[in-house]
C-alpha cells in the first residue's frame, strides 16, 4: 500500500425504518424485522402506492434543540441526530482535535423535497414573495453536511455527492480516500433522505419503479422472483473514520477498518443498468484492487438488492463476474428487504450493517424471500441471519445515471 494511511470507523449513528440508533437497528436486522407499512406521512388513499418504510415515530426535539428543528427540513435532521449518536460514539472530543483536519461527506439524493412540496404549495396559494424565507437553505442537498460542520465545527472539506442511490456510499468511499491520502484525520460520512412524499412517490410510481401490492412482507424481496419494484424507505447513516494512528493513540474502539473503494459509471442509460450488472462489477473489482484483496477474502456482500426485475439480476450477475466460483460461496443479502430502499441515504446505513457484520461476525438476512429466481442463484442468506466468520465484506450501492460505488472493509485485528 505504499505511504498510504490506513483507515478505521470509530464511531456510528443512524435513523431509520428500524431504530433511531444503532443499538435498535442492529437488533432488529438479527430479529429479522421489516420496516415497511402504510405510508402515514399522506394521506395514500387514492394512490397507486400505499406502502413504504419510514422512520417510526419521529421527535427530532429529543435530540435537537426546538428552535434548531424548526428551521431543518426532515432529511437534515435525521442527518444531525445520527451525525450525533456516531460522534458522540467515536469518544472523539473535540477540543483536542484539530478541527482545520476533520471534514464532512454526506450525501443526499433530493435534499428537503418535502419542504419543496409544501412551499411550491404555498407560493401557489399565497403568492412567490411569501414562500418561507428559511426555504433555500432548507430544501438544499448539501445542508445536511452543512449543519453537521456547523455542529461539530469541523472547518476541514464539507460536501455532498448526489449521486441518487449511491450517493451514500460515494460519500463513505471518498472520506476514505481523503484521509487515506494525507488530506484529513477524521471524517463524518453517510448519507440522509426523507422522500417519502407525494410528489417523490408519485415520480416513481408513473415510472414503474415501486412495489404496488398492500402486503408488506411481500413488498420489498430482492433475488426473489415476485420481485416487482422498491420500497422507498427514510433514514439516515453516518460514520466516523478516521486515521488509524490517530485512533490508536487515543485508544479508540474500532468497528473495522476501510481497505477499498471503487467507482464507476456504467454510461449506458438514465435508469437502467448495464447488462450483466458491468458498471457495477467494474467497481466491485477496483474495490478488491484498491484494498489488495482477492476475491475469495471476501465472506460476504451487503448488496444493492433493492427489489427490482433488471438490479437483482444484473448485481448477480456482476458478482459472478467478479467473483468465479467464489461467487457461490460467499454470502449475499440484502437488507432492503428491511429498510426499504433509502436513496441517497442507503449507502450510508448500509455501510453500519456492513461494519457491524465485520466486527460481530453476523450475516443478516434477506427477509420475505420465498421463490428462488434461477438469475439471482447466489447465497442470499434467506430469512435466517447467521452467525459466520467474515474476515472481509463489500458493500455495493448502484445508482440511477449509471452511478456505481462499493465499499470494502475488513475485520480489525488490533
Amino acid at each position: 500500500m505504499g505511504n498510504k494511511r490506513r483507515v478505521v470507523i470509530t464511531g456510528m449513528g443512524t435513523v431509520n425504518p428500524l431504530g433511531h440508533n444503532v443499538a435498535e437497528s442492529w437488533q432488529a436486522v438479527q430479529e429479522g424485522v421489516c420496516g415497511i407499512d402504510t405510508i402515514t406521512l399522506y394521506d395514500p388513499t387514492d394512490r397507486k402506492v400505499k406502502l413504504a418504510a419510514e422512520v417510526k415515530n419521529w421527535d427530532p426535539t429529543t435530540v435537537l434543540d426546538k428552535r434548531e428543528v424548526k428551521h431543518m427540513a426532515r432529511y437534515a435532521q435525521f442527518a444531525m441526530v445520527a451525525a450525533r449518536e456516531a460522534f458522540a460514539d467515536s469518544g472523539l472530543e473535540k477540543e483536542k482535535l484539530d478541527l482545520t483536519q476533520c471534514g464532512v461527506i454526506v450525501s443526499s439524493g433530493v435534499g428537503g423535497i418535502g419542504t419543496t412540496e409544501a412551499e411550491q404549495t404555498r407560493g401557489l396559494e399565497k403568492g412567490f414573495d411569501r414562500v418561507n424565507p428559511y426555504y433555500i437553505p432548507e430544501a438544499i442537498a448539501n445542508m445536511g453536511a452543512g449543519l453537521i460542520a456547523i455542529d461539530l465545527g469541523f472547518r476541514g472539506m464539507c460536501t455532498c455527492p448526489v449521486t441518487a442511490c449511491a450517493g451514500g456510499s460515494n460519500a463513505v468511499g471518498d472520506a476514505f480516500r481523503h484521509i487515506r491520502d494525507g488530506y484529513a484525520t477524521v471524517m463524518v460520512c453517510g448519507g440522509a433522505e426523507a422522500a417519502v412524499t407525494p410528489l417523490s412517490i408519485g415520480g416513481f410510481t408513473t415510472m414503474r419503479a415501486l412495489h404496488t401490492g398492500e402486503d408488506k412482507n411481500a413488498a420489498s424481496v430482492p433475488f426473489d422472483a415476485r420481485r416487482s419494484g422498491f420500497v422507498m424507505g427514510e433514514g439516515a447513516g453516518i460514520l466516523v473514520l478516521e486515521e488509524l494512528e490517530h485512533a490508536l493513540a487515543r485508544g479508540a474502539k474500532i468497528y473495522a477498518e476501510m481497505v477499498g473503494y471503487g467507482v464507476t459509471c456504467d454510461a449506458y442509460h438514465m435508469t437502467a443498468p448495464a447488462p450483466n450488472g458491468e458498471g457495477g462489477a467494474r467497481a466491485m473489482a477496483q474495490a478488491l484492487a484498491d484494498g489488495d484483496m482477492k476475491p475469495e477474502d471476501v465472506d460476504y456482500i451487503n448488496a444493492h438488492g433493492t427489489s427490482t426485475p433488471l438490479n437483482d439480476s444484473g448485481e448477480t450477475a456482476a458478482i459472478k463476474t467478479v467473483f468465479g466460483d467464489h461467487a457461490y460461496k460467499l454470502a449475499v443479502s440484502s437488507t432492503k428487504s428491511m429498510t426499504g430502499h433509502m436513496l441517497g441515504a442507503a449507502g450510508g446505513v448500509e455501510a453500519i450493517f456492513t461494519a457491524l457484520a465485520v466486527k460481530e461476525d453476523y450475516i443478516p438476512a434477506t427477509i420475505n424471500y420465498q421463490e428462488p429466481d434461477p438469475a439471482c442463484d447466489l447465497d442470499i442468506v434467506p430469512n435466517q441471519g447467521r452467525h459466520a466468520t467474515v474476515r472481509c465484506a463489500l458493500s455495493n450501492s448502484l445508482g440511477f445515471g449509471g452511478h456505481n460505488a462499493c465499499v470494502l472493509m475488513k475485520k480489525w485485528e488490533g
